[in-house]
């Protein structure tokens, strides 16, 4: 599984249309000749063996086995021969000499940009290339600006403290591919040009979008300049992301952590380049997965971390069991347990990153509260009598619920009460022309009803949440920003299907075919219509346009979206 991130400068595009620019730098980045940059006279030797794929040091990078900067010196070698010995001096000051291959190693591990490729039209080569680089724990490769990954599932000990420093300040080409660089690129691009930037993540479920986002939030966290008095909001930014996974991820049949909800956010910096605020967008998070889960799937995570990590005085208070068999909405999909996820750690790190964005010993209870709630609430059974009225037959689990929710409730909004809530739970109210109406339930409609209320429960306290590490993150200083740029990351959940699809997944899933379609008009359309309209002489690409697909979701009158709604 694989994902691409872009990151869009907006000002790329009065960049190019500058008079006297090199047109040969444009037609390369959508695939240039290697032969005539091969001949081309006078050329940096560095940069031709980078550019023909052919530097075993720049393998031997990306492989992880030198741990440390350094800086390198080529001394050219007898052309015949076409190898470059090179001088690396490390930190520690110790020289040594080593040997960079031919440009043979390129066929093991492929080259480290796609519109490198010989046949850079064939679907065939991109994927040869990609097994070749990943053969060789090369998961990150280049497409002009955009930057290819594929999970390796596994870890390579690529994003320590040295590889960060490494990529810091380094031009986007000059070292191997890597996220950093592209977090890097971006970081300097805004600072530069003043202007606002956006990181887009797209693949399918399971591509490793959300560890992306991780350690571009990370690289920032880190890498960029902060005063003392900011450290807490670095501290709000990386913690959120905790925070964010336990109430909003859940293991998938592709994806132990898939992300299930869509995530925008804004990092704010100052003129200087210094983070100085962020803010969190949330939307079409997937609430049918509090009621029902697909066979070999979970609810979200943070059921699971209470039932595993909560202190006994904690269950206690909230009459619950660490059993998780025990509660309707954790069995459907029989997988209490993922091997590949330790629970209890999890709670652990979700209650210090709560401490940390700032909730209070209050705040923490009551979203305790309402995880309880929510179990209680499915453990809610109904029966039928023989002349249809539902009946709620767990009068002690709605006597228990009621006592768990009543801290959630304070004046003037009143308690939970027991009948009012058996009374909604059976019954429905109609309103017309002033006159109020109560019939009874059906027995698979009270049942919905339930399901209803704790998706809607659920739903208002993940936004309560966002809100609250909003809070946390809110612009730190005196006014509005002054003179400032905004860094834009888009982690999108992946295109995924399901034995059962819901609405929310084909929702889901079209709101990955319109960020592939704006990744189509950004890397393929627009870059080509504009070399047609300035005469530069360059092989049209083929590629699918999925605007089909939309329109058929999207279109006026005709699309799926507007049959629905008639």
């Amino acid at each position: 599984m694989f994902f691409i991130c872009y990151s869009h400068d907006r000002s790329r595009k009065e960049s190019r249309r500058r008079p006297g620019r090199d047109q040969e730098k444009t037609r390369r980045r959508l695939g240039g000749d290697q032969e005539e940059t091969r001949r081309r006279p006078g050329g940096d030797q560095e940069e031709t063996r980078r550019r023909l794929g052919g530097d075993q040091e720049v393998q031997q990078e990306e492989q992880q086995t030198q741990k440390e900067p350094s800086k390198l010196t080529l001394a050219p070698q007898p052309q015949a021969r076409m190898r470059y010995q090179a001088r690396e001096v490390g930190v520690d000051g110790r020289v040594r000499l080593v040997l960079e291959g031919s440009l043979t190693a390129r066929d093991r591990v492929g080259v480290q940009d796609f519109v490198l490729l010989e046949n850079f039209n064939s679907e065939a080569a991109f994927i040869e290339n990609l097994r070749r680089r990943f053969t060789e724990n090369l998961i990150y490769t280049y497409m002009g600006s955009v930057l290819v990954s594929v999970n390796p599932y596994k870890d390579l000990g690529i994003y320590s403290p040295q590889h960060m420093e490494r990529y810091r300040g380094v031009s986007y080409y000059e070292i191997s591919p890597h996220i950093y660089a592209l977090s890097d690129n971006t970081y300097r691009a805004m600072k530069t040009s003043r202007r606002d930037q956006c990181l887009l993540i797209s693949g399918e479920s399971g591509a490793g979008k959300t560890e992306a986002s991780k350690k571009i939030l990370l690289y920032y966290a880190v890498s960029c300049p902060a005063p003392q008095r900011m450290a807490s909001l670095r501290d709000c930014l990386l913690q959120s992301t905790p925070v964010l996974e336990a109430f909003g991820n859940a293991k998938t049949l592709r994806n132990d952590n898939s992300s299930r909800f869509g995530k925008y956010m804004d990092i704010q910096f100052d003129f200087r380049g210094v983070p100085v605020g962020a803010h969190i967008l949330n939307y079409l998070l997937e609430k049918s997965r509090v009621v029902h889960q697909n066979h070999g799937e979970r609810n979200y995570h943070v059921f699971y971390q209470l039932l595993e990590g909560g202190t006994e005085e904690q269950l206690l208070h909230l009459h619950l069991d660490r059993n998780p068999q025990k509660y309707l909405y954790l069995v459907k999909g029989n997988c209490p347990r993922v091997s590949s996820m330790n629970d209890k750690n999890g709670w652990k790190a979700l209650v210090k990153a709560l401490s940390v964005i700032g909730f209070t010993e209050g705040e923490l209870q009551e979203l305790l509260d309402v995880i309880g709630s929510v179990l209680h609430l499915g453990n809610t059974q109904f029966g039928e009598e023989e002349d249809g009225q539902t009946y709620v037959t767990t009068e002690m689990e709605l006597k228990t619920l009621t006592q768990v929710s009543r801290g959630l409730w304070q004046p003037p909004r009143g308690r939970v009460d027991g009948a009012a809530l058996t009374e909604a739970l059976t019954h429905k109210k109609l309103t017309a022309k002033g006159e109020e109406m109560i019939s009874p339930l059906t027995f698979e409609q009270a049942g919905a009803a339930r399901d209803a209320l704790a998706q809607a429960v659920y739903g208002r306290t993940f936004t309560w949440l966002v809100e609250k590490i909003n809070q946390s993150l809110a612009l730190q200083g005196d006014g509005p920003l002054q003179d400032g740029s905004l860094s834009r990351l888009l982690d999108i959940y992946g295109f995924e299907v399901f034995q059962h699809n819901s609405f929310e997944q084909f929702c889901i899933n079209y709101c990955s075919e319109k960020l592939q379609q704006l990744f189509i008009e950004l890397t393929l359309r627009s870059e080509q219509e504009e070399y047609e309209t300035e005469g530069v002489a360059w092989e049209p690409v083929q590629y699918f346009d999925n605007k089909v697909i939309c329109d058929l979701i999207e279109e006026k009158h005709k699309g799926i979206i507007s049959i629905l709604v008639r």
